[in-house]
């Protein structure tokens, strides 16, 4: 099973609102438990190695919701009008995956992508770490790089904005 596949099902699991799900392959097993009551997700999973069990175990993650959501960027954007018009014109770069977001490589090498920086198709912007796994995060657009969203080391929710790109 490929890592999309995982991050699919991983995706369905958290709109479908099923509190459980289990997957058994041949060569993989995947336990994934949603809490309705606190809204964290649990995703457990197991590889068996050359007789071995391998379990990975991803910290548990809070779920975004998309109402409340809604509601906190109404009252924001009323006060400043015309900061929330200026930008409309940008396009956001937001998470395909739940997990830890990481704008370097290492700790010791500079950041992928830098307010200012322009960027273009499938240039690498960030990495997000999901399941001990470390995934580059491809930009789907071009253009110049506005704002980041996210502090480094953040966690973040799938389709969280993480840049603002101005396209022009």
């Amino acid at each position: 099973m490929e890592l999309k596949e995982i991050q699919n099902l991983i995706k369905f699991v958290a709109k479908s609102g099923a509190s459980e799900v289990k997957l058994e392959m041949d060569d993989i097993k995947i336990t994934i438990k949603t809490t309705s009551d606190d809204k964290e997700t649990t995703i457990v999973q197991q590889i068996p190695m050359g007789g071995m069990q391998g379990q990975m175990q991803a910290p548990q993650q809070q779920m975004q919701q998309q109402a409340p959501a809604s509601t906190q960027e109404a009252p924001a954007s009323t006060p400043d009008a015309p900061a929330a018009d200026d930008d409309s014109k940008y396009i956001t770069v937001k998470s395909p995956i739940i997990g830890t977001f990481y704008r370097k490589p290492s700790p010791d090498k500079p950041v992928f992508a830098e307010v200012g920086d322009t960027i273009k198709e499938g240039d690498v912007v960030c990495i997000i770490e999901a399941m001990k796994l470390f995934n580059e995060i491809e930009s789907e657009v071009s253009g110049k790089i506005v704002k980041v969203l996210v502090d480094e080391a953040s966690p973040v929710e799938f389709d969280q904005p993480l840049f603002l790109v101005d396209p022009s």
